[in-house]
C-alpha cells in the first residue's frame, strides 16, 4: 500500500475538494503548479490542472520525464472530454480518472492494494506459487472492495486450492517464513492468518472442503480494512485511541461489503462480522459469547490473533511461535479452551529469526 500522495493544483477550490475526498486515505502534500520544477518527484503524483496552460504543460512534461520507472501520474479530468485525457496521456500520465473525484477510484488507479512488493524479498516471494497465488487472490478482494463490485469467488477457490496444497507438502513453518518477508501489513496479516487456519484444519483432520472454507476465509477476513485509511492501516507506531476505534468498525465495513457477493455462504460471512468476539463477551462489534459464536469463528478468532502476534511490524519484532502460543493460553475464557489445547501443534514451529 502507499500512504503519501502529492497533490499539484493550480486553483484553491480545487485543491480543498481534493482534501474533502481524499483527507484520510491518504497522507497529502499539495504543490503549486507555478513552483513545478522545485519540487521532489514522488512515487504517487495526483494533477488536477487546466491542460490547456501551455507554458506550464511543457516544464510539467519535462518534469514527470523523470518520475521513477514504477511511479505513478495520475490526472483528473473530465468524462466527457476525450482531448484532456490525450493531452494527459501526452504529459505523462500513467492513467486519468474523472470529476467528480471519488477516492475508491483512485486507489484502484495507484494500485494501492499492490500484490508484490518491489524490494529484495520479491524474488524469494515469486518462487512460492501458492504465495503468489494467494497475493493474486487479495489483489483481487480488496480492489473489489475499493471499487464496490463483487467478489471474483473463482479466483478466491483457485488460490484456496493452491494453499491447501502448499500447507500438505512444504508444512506451516515454510508458508510463514515466506509471508512474513511481504511489506504490506495488511496482506502480511491476511496471508499468516490463512496459513495458520489451514494447517490448523489439517491438524484436526478437517476435509480438504473444509480447509479450503478456513483458506477462503482467512483471505477475505479483514475484507473491511478496504475502508479504513491507509494512514492507519499502515501506522509504523501503535494506534491511538480514536485509530483504534476507526480500525475496529473493519468487520462491518466487510460485511457492508460482501452484500453485493450474493453466492457467499453464510458462515463466511458470519467470520467476517465476528471474527473479533470472545467467548467471555468482551469481543466486537456485537459483544457476542458462549454459543452465540460458532465452532468456525472460534477457530477463525484463535487463527486471528496468532497470525497477528507472528507478525513484523515496525514498531515490533515478530514473535515466536511457542511465545504466541503461551499468549494464547493466558487469554483465558476469552477463546475456546479445547480449540487452543489442539492449537499446540503450532507452538512447535521454529520460524526463521530473520524472516
Amino acid at each position: 500500500m502507499i500512504s503519501k500522495l502529492s497533490i499539484f493544483t493550480d486553483t484553491v477550490p480545487k485543491r480543498e475538494a481534493i482534501r474533502r475526498q481524499l483527507s484520510g486515505f491518504f497522507e497529502l502534500t499539495f504543490h503549486d503548479l507555478d513552483h513545478i520544477h522545485a519540487a521532489k518527484l514522488q512515487p504517487y503524483l495526483l494533477f488536477d490542472i487546466n491542460l490547456r496552460d501551455s507554458p506550464r504543460l511543457l516544464e510539467l512534461k519535462q518534469w514527470l520525464s523523470r518520475k521513477p520507472k514504477d511511479g505513478k501520474a495520475v490526472f483528473v479530468t473530465d468524462k466527457t472530454s476525450r482531448i484532456q485525457a490525450i493531452q494527459a496521456q501526452a504529459l505523462g500520465a500513467t492513467d486519468i480518472v474523472h470529476r467528480p473525484l471519488d477516492a475508491n477510484a483512485l486507489v484502484h488507479k495507484l494500485d494501492v492494494f499492490d500484490a508484490i512488493s518491489s524490494d529484495d524479498s520479491e524474488n524469494e516471494i515469486k518462487k512460492c506459487p501458492g504465495v503468489v497465488a494467494a497475493l493474486d487472490a487479495l489483489h483481487d478482494i480488496f480492489s473489489s472492495a475499493c471499487l464496490g463490485t463483487p467478489l471474483d469467488l473463482a479466483v478466491i477457490n483457485v488460490a484456496g486450492e493452491s494453499i491447501v496444497g502448499h500447507i500438505e507438502e512444504q508444512g506451516l513453518k515454510s508458508w510463514i517464513n515466506t509471508v512474513r518477508k511481504h511489506h504490506n501489513q495488511t496482506y502480511q496479516h491476511c496471508l499468516l492468518v490463512t496459513g495458520v487456519a489451514v494447517a490448523f484444519g489439517q491438524h484436526l483432520g478437517l476435509s480438504q472442503a473444509d480447509r479450503h472454507r478456513l483458506s477462503f476465509a482467512g483471505m477475505v477476513h479483514d475484507i473491511g480494512k478496504a475502508r479504513v485509511p491507509i494512514a492507519i492501516l499502515e501506522k509504523p507506531t501503535p494506534l491511538s485511541d480514536y485509530e483504534m476505534a476507526v480500525m475496529r468498525k473493519h468487520p462491518e465495513f466487510g460485511l457492508a461489503m460482501l452484500k453485493s457477493t450474493s453466492e457467499l455462504s453464510q458462515d463466511m460471512l458470519d467470520i467476517v462480522i465476528h471474527h473479533h468476539e470472545y467467548l467471555d463477551g468482551s469481543g466486537y462489534p456485537h459483544g457476542l459469547s458462549g454459543n452465540e459464536i460458532s465452532d468456525f469463528v472460534r477457530i477463525a478468532t484463535i487463527c486471528d490473533v496468532f497470525g497477528a502476534l507472528l507478525e513484523r511490524r515496525a514498531y515490533k519484532a515478530p514473535i515466536r511461535g511457542d511465545i504466541a502460543y503461551q499468549m494464547l493460553l493466558e487469554m483465558g475464557p476469552k477463546l475456546d479452551k479445547d480449540l487452543v489445547r489442539e492449537f499446540r501443534f503450532a507452538s512447535a514451529v521454529r520460524l526463521e529469526e530473520s524472516a
